[in-house]
């Protein structure tokens, strides 16, 4: 896969921070500070992720957030909502695992328009990468109770292997905290994904973090 078709949107800065929306855990205004602070700290992805919401609601709030992060670095994704991300102007959609193929996807969006997926195999990752998606996010790496339903944990050793297996760009995700960013980054990861550690820290330093791994990221094909 070319480096134009393999995540040739996402930035080039290394690691990346990506973080998950979960607007239940906060108030609307905290919420609201919440996504203004990451994106004066430099997070690079956001993915709003709210699938209790209607249609309506959902544009509105991923509105609202695109309006917080304007002017910044950062991307907004819609969870499972290609019509939805498009329809507001976000910047690219996510697909959960049983979703839509991204190839489908990339038949009717523009060029340019980021597509993720969520993989908790090795063998969906490699599904992802042959439909096309720009990026996955793999896990859980490690043990956490959002993520029980996929099974147990895959592991740094599976997680490494799949990073040097596909040649499209990956986020670790699951059981994700600062001190697991420079494993995560050394196994072959582009950055980490997750809802708590940015959510519910009461600072965060990105460029300090962003130096985790930068001079020792592995040189992984498609990265």
């Amino acid at each position: 896969m070319s480096e134009e078709a393999c995540g040739a949107a996402l930035p080039r800065e290394r690691p990346l921070y990506y973080y998950i929306t979960d607007r239940r855990a906060l108030t609307p205004r905290a919420f609201c500070n919440r996504v203004r602070r990451l994106a004066a700290w430099g997070i690079d992805l956001i993915q709003v992720r709210e699938k209790d919401l209607s249609d309506l609601e959902l544009c509105l709030l991923t509105e609202k957030v695109l309006s917080l992060v304007a002017g910044t670095r950062c991307r907004v994704l819609v969870n499972g909502r290609a019509d939805i991300a498009l329809a507001v102007g976000a910047h690219g959609v996510h697909l959960p695992s049983q979703g839509l193929r991204p190839a489908d996807v990339r038949a009717w969006v523009p060029r340019g328009f980021l597509i993720g997926v969520s993989t908790h195999s090795l063998r969906q990752a490699r599904m992802a990468e042959a439909e096309g998606a720009d990026y996955i996010l793999l896990g859980p790496v490690f043990e956490t109770p959002s993520k029980l339903r996929y099974g147990p944990p895959l592991g740094l050793g599976m997680f490494r292997r799949t990073c040097r297996t596909v040649r499209l760009p990956v986020f670790g995700i699951g059981g994700i905290t600062r001190e697991a960013i420079q494993q995560v980054v050394d196994a072959g990861a582009v950055g980490v994904a997750a809802i708590r550690l940015f959510q519910e820290s009461a600072a965060l330093d990105l460029p300090r973090m962003r130096s985790f791994g930068s001079a020792r990221t592995p040189d992984v094909p498609g990265h």
